[in-house]
């Protein structure tokens, strides 16, 4: 059985040790960085991997039992994504609370009266640092929102029934890890307080 401290590091686990990096690409916001390690038997190898500046995801529940999502086109998977709202963490020093109410402010026009943290997970860790900071939204008040980029410009608000959400993603209608993490995380959180 795994310890508490799985992901953790522990002196029980062999030593990988990170020995350079050589930046690829630098984007407006990720670099692509060409990484060496050597493994626990002294072995190099390189990775290619992508630092990412963090990220931000927002499950807003209203009053009316519904969470809101956006729809989104996602130009890496070429698909409209049913998502919660979310955005990188682009601020210098800003805090990750403060863009989790800047991001749902800006896409769906939602100012969160609580906001409380769900979780902080790894994305795509196999090639990419980013963390993101989910969180859960409730008490909410109408704000102007200010939509941006080409994306965003184009993006629909959708309310959905909490009753709903796991039909949807067992039809394949929702398939972004954020928000099924997110959601479910919501749900239980939810259910727990009552």
């Amino acid at each position: 059985m795994p310890s508490a401290e799985a992901g953790g590091p522990s002196g029980d686990r062999p030593g990988f040790t990170p020995t350079g990096e050589e930046t690829v690409h630098r984007g407006w916001f990720i670099r692509v960085q060409r990484a060496t390690f050597l493994d626990p038997d002294g072995v190099a190898f390189e990775r290619d991997i992508v630092r990412h500046p963090g990220a931000v995801a927002v499950v807003a529940v209203t009053d009316r039992a519904t969470v809101v999502l956006v729809r989104q086109y996602r130009p890496a998977v070429d698909r409209w994504l049913l998502e919660i709202p979310a955005g990188t963490c682009d601020i210098d020093g800003e805090p990750w609370e403060e863009t989790a109410r800047r991001e749902l402010a800006e896409e769906v026009g939602y100012q969160p009266g609580r906001l409380d943290l769900l979780t902080r997970t790894v994305i795509t860790p196999g090639f990419c640092d980013e963390f993101a900071n989910i969180y859960l939204a409730t008490d909410l008040t109408v704000v102007p929102s200010d939509r941006q980029g080409v994306e965003e410009r184009f993006m629909e608000v959708v309310e959905v029934p909490l009753d709903r959400f796991d039909a949807m993603v067992d039809d394949g209608s929702i398939i972004d890890a954020s928000t099924i993490l997110g959601v479910g995380l919501a749900m239980r959180r939810l259910t727990a307080t009552g």
